[in-house]
């Protein structure tokens, strides 16, 4: 074996609850001796973030590449087709050149050759890259694996023509209810559970296509890395091991990180809003299990109606809440919460622009979490042990609300159009009602087999073993990755 120190380069996709997961397997391989280079685009909104390029001990540098467009673009979710075009030519050039340099005898650093490239499963061009330099390249995909697995059905909806939408009005016309094939235990899904790039007239719709070769391409290399853990997903699991020779599930990362993570790293984040610490304090006054935490993640936008509906519902619950709201969160700008609302709920709601989500989840005070179905917001619940109200916004989420609200009976969807009663109806029932004591039962028995998932002997502290074995080359045929 080798007696160079093994670099990891780590590549997410410019969004945080990308970079988050992307951030925490880099402090896990690092503590278990890897150099880490962690890799971010460079725009505005990452130069004001918490984001630092110092590292620790001169073993955790961070660098930047280019995805093409200009520094002020916000790399939010209208600009996701403009990021899937120009990210697989200049983000591979951008690149391309940084491991040449990182890899060039002349490079001033004490960085050693890399070794392996770990890259997000939307950023699949840094595969060609790996390859162009002999070095072993292996995708983490930061979503579920029935997310996974949805994104693979995709070519089976252009096979059997459900793709593209023949007409506008098959949004609403009752043609996303038509059913599909899907698990043995789940049986059928509707389209609208599929994740939501389907829903276009365009055949050559740029995210559709974008999505489906990413996760093809991921599972043509043969090994693949999942932030979710066996016991969570172990039925799509085994599908897609029948599909990938490698597949590690190495997930909760906020649980594994806690076992095995250096207490140093903890210094080290890239957080593209400035957390507000103050929510901590706030909820240190409030009853244990009686706050309401509300954040729709770093994506989604809605329009200031359905805003208003949910504050309304919030309000009306007469429930204590912690409420995220991002600057960007309403469509056409910022929107300004009513002086009567503020009035209603001046003694039981906080309002902030973004905070520690995984800190405020771990909090006694925290009773229930409305969320948007985000991957990790739902790991950190589980892990948490708080029961969810969803509201998906777009990609995988709806199947993943699918999963917890049928399958793990963890979580209560919200209709897309938010009325407000609906909403006060949710939250007093998430809170104290029947339906709301079966949820808080059954997270708190996921909460314990995640926790027995990522201890010394479980699943995915195994699997995590088993990837730092082959990154590092200590396990046979290492050299296929």
């Amino acid at each position: 074996m080798s007696t160079v120190k093994p670099h990891a380069v780590c590549l997410p996709i410019p969004a945080q609850g990308h970079i988050n997961p992307m951030l925490k397997l880099a402090k896990l391989l690092h503590s278990k001796g890897f150099y880490i280079t962690f890799v971010q685009i460079a725009f505005d909104k990452l130069q004001n973030s918490g984001f630092s390029s110092k590292g620790i001990n001169g073993s955790f540098q961070f660098q930047t590449i280019s995805d093409g467009l200009p520094p002020d673009n916000q790399r939010g979710v209208l600009d996701l087709p403009s990021l899937a075009y120009t990210m697989p030519v200049h983000g591979l050039k951008s690149f391309r050149e940084l491991i040449e340099k990182l890899n060039s005898p002349d490079h001033d650093s004490d960085s050693p050759p890399v070794t392996c490239i770990i890259s997000d499963g939307g950023m699949g061009f840094s595969l060609k890259v790996a390859q162009e330099f002999n070095i072993p390249g292996i995708i983490f995909y930061t979503l579920s694996a029935c997310g996974m697995l949805g994104y693979l059905y995709y070519q089976k909806l252009i096979e059997m023509a459900y793709f593209p939408l023949k007409d506008e009005s098959d949004l609403c016309n009752g043609y996303l209810d038509k059913t599909i094939e899907w698990t043995p235990s789940m049986g059928t899904v509707r389209l609208r559970d599929l994740p939501t790039f389907l829903r276009t007239t365009n055949p050559d719709d740029i995210l559709f296509h974008h999505s489906m070769e990413s996760a093809q391409n991921a599972v043509k290399n043969g090994h693949l890395i999942l932030n979710t853990f066996e016991e969570l997903e172990k039925e799509v699991l085994d599908i897609l091991k029948s599909k990938v020779p490698n597949l590690y599930t190495i997930g909760p990362l906020c649980l594994l990180s806690d076992q095995i993570c250096q207490p140093e790293l903890n210094s080290i984040t890239s957080n593209l809003w400035k957390e507000d610490e103050r929510c901590l304090e706030w909820l240190d006054t409030k009853e244990p299990k009686s706050v309401v935490y509300v954040n729709y993640g770093s994506f989604v936008i809605m329009t200031p109606k359905q805003l208003t509906e949910f504050a309304w519902g919030l309000a009306n619950s007469k429930f204590s809440f912690l409420w995220v709201i991002r600057p960007n969160l309403v469509e056409g700008g910022p929107e300004a919460i009513s002086g009567d609302f503020l009035n209603e709920v001046k003694d039981r709601g906080l309002i902030l622009d973004w905070c520690s989500q995984e800190k405020v989840l771990g909090h006694s005070s925290i009773g229930g979490f409305l969320t948007h179905c985000g991957w990790n917001s739902i790991l950190e619940s589980i892990s948490n042990g708080v029961p969810m109200i969803c509201w998906p916004f777009f990609a995988e989420q709806q199947l993943n609300c699918l999963y917890l609200c049928k399958e793990w009976g963890i979580g209560m969807e919200i209709d897309v159009n938010v009325e407000r009663s609906e909403v006060e109806s949710l939250v007093r029932e998430l809170m104290e009602g029947e339906k709301g004591i079966k949820m808080k039962e059954k997270i708190v028995e996921l909460k314990n087999k995640a926790g027995k998932a990522t201890q010394h002997g479980g699943s995915s502290y195994i699997d995590f073993d088993l990837l730092v074995g082959k990154l590092k080359g200590e396990i046979p045929n290492s050299s296929q990755l």
